[in-house]
């Protein structure tokens, strides 16, 4: 199947942030490209050749040609994401970094902000679209780097039944099923269904369960009003690989052993080395998420939405982190095994309404999207005790001289580790009291407004405007009450942002554009679920706040089969919240991006599809404030979980009718974890490819081979701790079908 044309990833930019969505279709031919002429999300007024904003999006097509399974999976197909990785405090889940910062808390579904921490699927995706840059003027609150919108599938006006069934190495076994069925004229339904059981290749004990269900319906498929339900559900039961290695200089420069340190990169004795424990780790999660999306056409292009969402989100995982720098490998051999712990159940609550439409002043024609948006976030974040503790019973503390029964298993050997040492016999794990959870409520009311402005033919202003009123509150019933230590801490603002651009078109197929546009970051924007939680330091503080101006082209060539694009931005953060002289934190800081990237995807020829990007990021702390009251000795250093360089290019080639060969390639610069820029991981460059056959109308054969060369590389690098590492080769044969 060939790749989209207009409306591909890097190629024709689609929106992510807010709002309502409308019904897209996406059609698709043997031999003929895929077409998105527009976003699927209306905050965007103008076709996507048309957008003055950087947006990569990432199709079904490429999702299953490379044998993505998981959000994560499907975002390293676009440069400029890198990964960070959680522990106790900061969740553990999707942890996205664009364009060098934290997006974690800017996730959407369907345009609508999805906070609670979870790793996502892909058997529901229509398609994942990647906004680039400040843009809280279509999402609200967000970080400067972007968010990640996912778009879901919806009911269309056509009967059929797809499905896969696949086997690969290291017990991969993974099943789908997808089937729309027209009722009546007026009422469609689709179900969408999926399992999921594997190991990881090249790595010890790791095993990821999930299964999951989207069943959807549609009332007044071909009416002006229209009612759409559905309903989402995801399980994991997994026995995380979230550890990893840990860096190999754990020592203080003035700590006696500093002389044991090495350069900071991962220590890997064996890639396959698992330093958990089977009867202890284990993370479950669960997603259920209803909405109601009712719209009416009043003719005219003009058209009334209202999205009612209800959603909760459970993450509980007690895992092994792989010595916390104590520094045992290099001083024994050993290592010991600390644990990170939640349990954090997040409820939302979000109603979005929205008028989209057309409209004329003089010659000036306007395209347009107003809307209202009313959530409600609320988190309950508890953990998990053990009992006697994590440490050396031999030595009373986190020093491992020795390993075995006697250590009680918290310590074991860094080259030869035994993940089924039975350490549940002699503890216990309980979760703590759900009556002192830490909960977190989170208010926000919304106003905004986009508008497309056509000048002339040649000319068009794009322009947008949104207002947010947001509370949060955070209550801790073990906190002492005190000043220092309050029960109760909130923060509340009220924050404009703005977005605007000017698009010149010198003809159809091309557009040049110059934009603006803002973000802002308020303390405790992760409704308590990620990495940036109220307290005492941050809660009187004023949001961050990010400005992006971006300077870029978009083109469709060759019959408007290919389309490319390319950007240069610089963003600027002026008041990051960093430690003053006096020792109090305070919205002082400043962080500078500038880069460029360029994007092509679609049909160079019939048989052949190009997919793929490059991204340059110069992103520097310019100001990390002081440290001891002088100025921080991170003054000028790289961001974390920042790759100066990244491309990747996925190709498919069609030589025969039925016959598809897909190659693809990943590359991924150096990484710092922590803002010292003492802790890294290496670049590294990752080879996957794909194969296959329809054996008939109905059935086709598909092998994909990730990581072809076998490349050991780490995926995340933490600030302090431990860097996790990728899987080895992994090869999957599915049989897809369709009926």
């Amino acid at each position: 199947m060939a790749l989209s044309t207009t409306g591909l990833a890097h190629a024709q930019d689609t929106a992510a942030n807010g709002g309502t969505l409308p019904q897209v279709e996406v059609k698709a031919e043997a031999g003929s490209p895929v077409k998105v002429e527009q976003s699927a999300n209306p905050k965007f007024t103008a076709p996507l050749l048309d957008t003055p904003k950087s947006v990569s999006v990432i199709p079904e097509q490429v999702i299953q040609q490379t044998g993505s399974t998981t959000l994560q999976d499907a975002l390293r197909l676009t440069p400029g994401v890198t990964f960070g990785a959680g522990e106790g405090g900061n969740s553990a889940g999707d942890r996205p970094f664009i364009r060098g910062f934290d997006s974690q808390s800017d996730m959407y579904l369907d345009g609508i902000r999805d906070v609670g921490s979870q790793t996502r699927e892909v058997f529901n995706i229509e398609q994942v679209e990647v906004i680039k840059g400040p843009s809280s003027a279509f999402g609200g609150r967000g970080s400067a780097g972007g968010s990640v919108n996912i778009v879901s599938k919806t009911p269309k006006a056509e009967n059929f039944v797809t499905g896969s069934a696949g086997l690969g190495n290291a017990k991969y076994k993974r099943a789908t099923l997808d089937v729309n069925h027209v009722f009546t004229p007026e009422v469609a339904g689709r179900l969408n269904l999926m399992v999921n059981d594997q190991n990881v290749a090249g790595r010890d004990a790791v095993q990821y369960k999930r299964w999951g269900i989207a069943p959807s319906l549609t009332l007044g498929l071909n009416s002006p009003t229209k009612l759409t339900l559905s309903y989402y559900h995801l399980q994991t039961d997994d026995m995380p690989d979230a550890g990893g290695f840990p860096y190999s200089n754990p020592f203080a420069a003035t700590n006696a052993n500093a002389s044991l340190n090495g350069n900071g990169s991962p220590m890997v004795p064996n890639r396959r080395n698992y330093y958990g424990l089977v009867d202890r780790d284990f993370q479950k999660t669960k997603a259920n998420i209803g909405t109601i999306d009712l719209s009416h056409d009043f003719g005219n292009d003009l058209v009334a939405r209202n999205t009612l969402r209800l959603g909760r989100t459970t993450n509980n995982y007690l895992w092994t982190q792989p010595d916390d720098s104590k520094g045992n490998p290099l001083l024994y051999g050993t290592l010991w095994r600390r644990t990170n712990s939640r349990a954090a159940t997040t409820d939302t609550v979000i109603n979005v309404t929205s008028l989209t439409g057309k409209a004329k002043t003089g010659s000036v024609e306007h395209s347009f999207n107003v809307g209202l948006e009313l959530s409600q976030e609320k988190t309950k974040r508890g953990s998990y005790t053990l009992s006697p503790n994590t440490n050396n019973p031999l030595t009373g503390s986190t020093s491992c001289p020795t390993t075995g029964a006697e250590t009680g298993y918290n310590c074991t050997s860094f080259e030869n580790p035994n993940p089924y040492d039975p350490w549940s016999a002699t503890h216990t794990v309980t979760r703590t009291d759900p009556a002192n959870d830490v909960r977190v409520k989170t208010k926000t009311q919304s106003l905004y407004a986009m508008d497309t402005l056509t000048i002339t033919p040649q000319w068009l202003i794009n322009g947008g405007l949104r207002y947010d009123h947001y509370d949060t509150q955070l209550h801790n019933p073990t906190a002492a009450g005190t000043p220092a230590a309050p029960k109760d801490l909130q923060n509340k603002n009220g924050f404009w942002n703005y977005q605007a651009g000017v698009i010149y078109k010198p003809v159809p197929e091309g557009s040049i554009y110059l934009s603006y546009g803002t973000s802002s970051t308020p303390p405790g924007m992760d409704a308590g679920d990620g990495a940036d939680g109220l307290s005492v330091a941050v809660q009187n503080l004023k949001p961050q706040t990010a400005r992006n101006v971006e300077l870029g082209t978009k083109w469709e060539l060759l019959d408007r089969q290919l389309a490319v694009t390319a950007a240069i931005f610089k963003t600027d953060m002026n008041n990051a919240r960093v430690t003053a002289e006096d020792g109090t934190t305070q919205n002082i800081g400043k962080k500078s991006v500038k880069g460029f990237e360029v994007g092509v995807a679609g049909n160079v020829t019939r048989q052949v599809q190009l997919f793929g990007g490059y991204t340059y990021l110069d992103a520097k702390l310019k100001n990390q404030g002081f440290s001891s009251g002088v100025p921080s000795a991170d003054n000028g250093n790289v961001f974390p979980n920042t790759a100066k360089h990244s491309a990747n290019l996925w190709a498919n080639y069609q030589p025969i009718a039925g016959l598809s060969l897909g190659l693809g390639a990943t590359y991924v610069g150096k990484q710092y974890g922590n803002t010292a820029n003492t802790k890294w991981i290496p670049s590294y460059v990752r080879w996957d490819a794909m194969v296959s056959y329809a054996l008939n109308k109905n059935v086709t054969l598909q092998l994909n081979v990730q990581n072809l060369t076998d490349k050991l590389y780490f995926t995340k690098a933490y600030a302090s701790h431990y860097a996790a590492i990728a899987p080895a080769r992994t090869a999957t044969l599915t049989a897809n079908f369709k009926f």
